[in-house]
């Protein structure tokens, strides 16, 4: 059975290319979630000036309803 690199050599230079990029977004993503594949929450919290002001349902609804740009949803 062929190893990893050795079945990306058999492709053509452009599908190689696109390997290596996928891989790349593979590495970013392990980064992002943290050395254990874990997410890191770095967003916790975040909100937490708006607590006394709303409910997480209110802000859900302000986000949809208010802050999102709804050219997005016409396209």
């Amino acid at each position: 059975m062929a190893t990893l690199e050795e079945k990306i050599r058999q492709l053509p230079p452009e599908l190689q290319q696109k390997a290596e990029d996928f891989v790349e977004s593979l590495l970013e993503r392990q980064k992002r979630t943290g050395e254990k594949g874990r997410f890191t929450f770095t967003w916790a919290g975040a909100l937490k000036e708006l607590r006394d002001q709303y409910t997480s349902v209110e802000l859900q609804h302000k986000i949809t309803q208010e802050w999102w740009d709804t050219d997005v949803l016409d396209r």
